[in-house]
């Protein structure tokens, strides 16, 4: 039996954005960072593993801790260059041993000394059918390959990005990179093109996204770099104008043409342009996806508190999706991956999409069935003029500070008997939760701080005209209602929390105080989605059932 699928698409504890879906011999796996729950900077884990069959997209695998930032010689490792390079570079320069070779000057400027963390990565199997990993340590400046034998295994350092004689060009910055290993040859490709110049990046030619091209020994650079996508120095004039290259460079071909996906300046939105050769240059095409839904058919209201976005393309038997990451917590630092499906055209563009909760679900999630809210794809606040990026630390630093008005994902401990509890239920019951997320770590996650006005929507479901009756778990007093379609579509359900004094709302405690409701639920049929609006009150919102 299939297991149903969600957005996002790995248990809700788990942080793994800046997702590139590679599917390797009837799995696809899945290559990101790694934030924590609640983190405040990016990507403060090690690289994890996770898997899923083709077949069967909601049932997730976890693969294990597959790189840790400790095994880079940057971060303090012994380094022991790969045989293969150091023996080409000392043949070139007529000598036994290869010049002043060793770990490349990196950029200290912006990270300092400390230790330096795992930035968004890629994989490529490549000519030798070994797998390479493909990833900078945050603004070091330099790129850092890692190999195995298998997608998910342990990876070690193999060697820098470089030419034969040691040395890095540089033009363009090296960042998020993405790996394309074919008959042709092997293509590299990397870039970050902030508008203003951190430090370390003032005198550095940035033109846009990068390529050169590799070795098969995949990392020795044999072409000088090329832009084969604007950036915000060159974009004017081009088809990047509007859109330029920011970063989250991805590369993919489909049939003819090769796609390449990026994150634009805009921060929230993934891009493509299309090229017949993998060395482009990419003609800009359009927005594939907004973690805000902004620009969809026009639309200027975020459906979501935005942030950055990083992804690319996959073809899944015959369908293909856009991997794409959300925020949580109200920041920018607890990212989750998600993913949804997209339209090829005839002419090979893609339209844009609207992000659902039942992403790689193949379709809509039986209205018949329990629901925990971490789901949402719209989550706002009652004033939607007002929703914007998520929370971040200013240039100069300082705290975090979230707008009390915010709704936004968070999770809280729940005691050890609701815990042991629902990990034998979700054993009794993984059909509808996954294998991975037969545990819940201990944790239980809600939507926080639903004000009066505020949404909660979730699409889609389908409805054969029996259901009858929704429950909600509420924390909180006030009222709900649960609307078809649309925020201000039909009301099919009605329900609260009592709202006298007894009972007033609680500031997120450790655990407890949550109240199962129910209500009578109007018929209805056909593939709807379903939003819950605070109508008095102020709720938290953990899950809703429709039976």
């Amino acid at each position: 039996m299939k297991h149903l699928g969600f957005n996002p698409y790995l248990p809700f504890w788990e942080t793994v954005p800046d997702g590139e879906p590679h599917v390797f011999d009837g799995r696809v796996y899945i290559f990101g960072s790694h934030d924590r729950l609640g983190g405040t900077v990016f990507c403060e884990g090690d690289y994890v593993g996770w898997s899923a069959p083709v077949d069967d997209l909601g049932n997730w695998r976890y693969e294990g801790e597959i790189y840790r930032k400790e095994q880079d010689p940057i971060n303090g490792a012994p380094y022991v260059p790969d045989h293969r390079m150091k023996e080409a570079s000392a043949s070139e320069a007529g000598t036994e041993t290869a010049p002043g070779y060793g770990i490349p000057e990196y950029d200290h400027a912006f990270s300092g000394d400390d230790m330096h963390l795992l930035y968004a990565p890629d994989v490529a199997k490549g000519p030798d059918g070994r797998y390479y990993l493909y990833y900078a340590l945050d603004f070091v400046n330099v790129i850092s390959v890692a190999v195995c034998d298998t997608p998910a295994g342990k990876y070690e350092f193999l060697d820098y990005v470089r030419k034969a004689d040691g040395t890095i060009p540089q033009i363009g910055r090296w960042f998020d990179p993405a790996i394309l290993s074919e008959k042709s040859g092997n293509y590299l490709y990397y870039g970050f093109c902030p508008p203003v110049r951190f430090p370390g990046m003032e005198h550095l030619e940035i033109p846009g996204s990068m390529m050169i091209r590799l070795a098969d020994d995949m990392h020795t650079i044999i072409s000088e770099p090329k832009c084969v996508a604007n950036g915000c120095d060159t974009a004017k004039g081009t088809g990047y104008e509007a859109h330029p290259f920011f970063e989250a460079s991805s590369i993919r071909r489909f049939g003819d043409w090769y796609y390449f996906v990026y994150s634009s300046l805009q921060g929230h939105e993934l891009c493509y342009g299309m090229a017949k050769t993998p060395e482009g240059p990419f003609e800009y095409k359009g927005v594939i996806v907004s973690n805000g839904d902004l620009g969809l058919n026009g639309n200027e209201l975020a459906v979501n508190y935005t942030g950055n976005n990083h992804g690319g393309l996959v073809q899944i038997k015959d369908k293909t999706y856009i991997f794409w990451h959300r925020q949580t917590h109200g920041t920018g630092f607890s990212r989750q991956g998600c993913a949804d499906e997209v339209q090829i055209l005839g002419d090979g563009t893609i339209p844009q999409i609207a992000i659902t909760s039942c992403g790689l679900n193949g379709g809509p999630l039986p209205a018949k069935g329990h629901y925990e809210t971490y789901i949402a794809c719209h989550l706002t606040e009652a004033d939607r003029t007002k929703v914007g990026h998520v929370a971040e630390p200013g240039p100069e630093g300082g705290a975090i500070v979230i707008p009390e008005e915010w709704p936004y994902v968070s999770e809280e401990p729940i005691a050890a008997e609701s815990a042991a509890a629902e990990e034998s239920a979700a054993k009794e019951n993984t059909a509808a939760v996954g294998n991975a997320a037969a545990e819940n770590k201990g944790m239980k996650p809600f939507v926080y701080n639903l004000r009066q006005g505020a949404i909660a929507g979730f699409k889609y479901f389908s409805f054969d005209g029996t259901e009858n009756k929704m429950t909600l778990e509420l924390r909180g007093s006030g009222s709900i209602e649960a609307r078809l379609d649309t925020p201000e579509g039909t009301a099919v359900a009605s329900a609260g929390t009592d709202t006298s004094k007894d009972t007033p709302y609680l500031e997120k405690p450790s655990s407890g105080g949550w109240k199962t409701v129910s209500a009578p639920l109007t018929a209805t049929e056909g593939t709807h989605a379903l939003y819950f609006v605070v109508t008095e009150g102020r709720l938290d919102f953990a899950s809703f059932e429709i039976l």
